[in-house]
């Protein structure tokens, strides 16, 4: 009952929703392009270290930072060191604008002295996955030896793939099941969108979003399409039925991570858990769990949309306008439903599975995604358009989709577009991307 109460506790009435934007970023050194480990003058411990100056307070874990928080954001790392900005709950895409421009330009101030930079995109480009350092957080210890017995590109998800991600409010149990359900079926667009993961290792790998595909290769227990999420069962109950049956990774106590992996979290609730023998777990344990499931969209008290490869500044406040558009005013909403309605849980599993490699090309029920995305743009714009949150000069929110508008006119992603870079202005030297496409 307590875990019910818990998923419930995220409803909330519509003036308090807000927007919550993550974004991820391979670390480089100017110097050999490779990614930085932790330790060293121009490690990311540095970079840490750096921003700590800034005024952001650090968390240590066994006397290294591995975190940074300020007004509401939080800067963490990713299992190779990619640097993640969880943005703070905000009211308009304005304030997230200025949000990842003001921490962009502190990454800048604090790396360019470093011979570090950054680079938005969904795989690393060219780091072979023995070239990437693990960073020193027990939970990614543990994660790391148990992906391999699970799939065969859990440790390239860890450490080579970067998202954008955003994360939105609903009002009721109802309202979450609808934006759930449009999430995951429209997720495939959104991946679709924001492709920008054609290279490995130096190379063109024959996909256009290959951190998407290396999802699907990596622990089918926790991670896709959630069909239950379709049934007439869907509620946070079932939600929270779905989480006790995901193997467990860790439980931390006194600070300190206890390897898990592999556990149930059901015998953990029943004092079966012979790591902790008679003990229960308490909401910390179960919030901590909740973590460790990646699907396509993820619930927690507020829902996650997951689809996104990382990519440039512009694109990072594309994302929260595509699904702040669709998802936070009414008529888009219900415009959604009606649009995926027909589209049975089977045909989005098979969009799922063509979109790494076809992204735009893709079809559902006779549709190419492009001539989705048409619609689908339209509605978020209108809804952007109803919700009139205007910034200082007058300007709405709806000029933050225009990436995506012209994205879906040409019909080439950013994925498309550094392949024909590649290959005819680049001369297949990777390092123009490098020098193009920093933040």
């Amino acid at each position: 009952m307590e875990l019910m109460d818990y998923m419930e506790s995220g409803c909330k009435p519509r003036d308090a929703w807000r927007i919550g934007t993550e974004h991820e970023k391979f670390g480089f050194r100017h110097s050999d392009l490779m990614p930085p480990p932790y330790d060293g003058d121009n490690g990311i411990g540095a970079v840490l270290d750096g921003l700590a100056g800034l005024g952001w307070d650090p968390v240590e874990e066994n006397g290294k930072p591995i975190a940074l928080y300020k007004d509401g954001c939080s800067v963490t790392l990713e299992p190779g060191g990619q640097l993640e900005l969880s943005g703070a709950p905000l009211e308009t895409l304005h304030q997230t604008c200025c949000e990842v421009d003001s921490h962009l330009r502190e990454v800048r101030q604090v790396c360019e002295p470093l011979g570090v930079g950054f680079l938005g995109m969904g795989f690393h480009p060219l780091a072979r996955r023995d070239q990437i350092s693990f960073m020193p957080k027990k939970r990614y210890q543990i994660m790391s030896q148990y992906m391999p017995k699970k799939g065969t590109m859990g440790l390239d998800m860890m450490l080579r793939t970067c998202t954008i991600q955003v994360n939105l409010d609903f009002s009721s149990e109802q309202d979450m099941i609808e934006k759930f359900r449009i999430g995951l079926a429209l997720q495939p667009l959104a991946t679709a969108l924001f492709a920008n993961s054609p290279f490995t290792e130096g190379r063109p790998n024959g996909w256009l979003s290959y951190r998407s595909h290396a999802w699907t290769q990596t622990d089918p227990d926790r991670v896709g399409m959630l069909p239950f999420v379709f049934d007439h069962s869907m509620g946070f109950e079932r939600w929270v039925n779905y989480l006790l049956d995901v193997p467990m990774y860790f439980v931390r106590r006194d600070g300190r991570y206890i390897d898990a992996s592999g556990k149930s979290f059901r015998d953990f609730m029943a004092g079966k858990l012979d790591l902790l023998p008679g003990e229960l777990p308490n909401l910390e344990d179960f919030k901590d769990h909740m973590t460790t499931v990646f699907p396509e969209v993820r619930l927690k008290t507020f829902l996650e949309m997951r689809g996104a490869d990382g990519g440039p500044w512009r694109r990072i406040c594309a994302l929260p306008a595509f699904w702040v558009g669709l998802l936070y005013d009414a008529d888009a909403q219900q415009a959604a439903l009606d649009l995926i309605r027909d589209w049975s849980v089977e045909d989005q599993q098979v969009l799922r599975n063509e979109v790494p490699r076809h992204a735009l090309s893709a079809t559902i029920g006779g549709r190419s995604l492009q001539d989705i995305g048409r619609e689908v743009l339209g509605i978020a714009h209108q809804g952007l358009a109803n919700r009139a949150r205007l910034n200082d000069a007058g300007d709405n929110e709806t000029g933050f989709l225009s990436e995506l508008h012209t994205i879906v006119d040409t019909g080439r992603t950013p994925a498309q577009r550094k392949l024909d870079c590649f290959e005819n202005r680049w001369h297949g030297d990777m390092r123009q991307l490098f020098s193009e496409c920093a933040f």
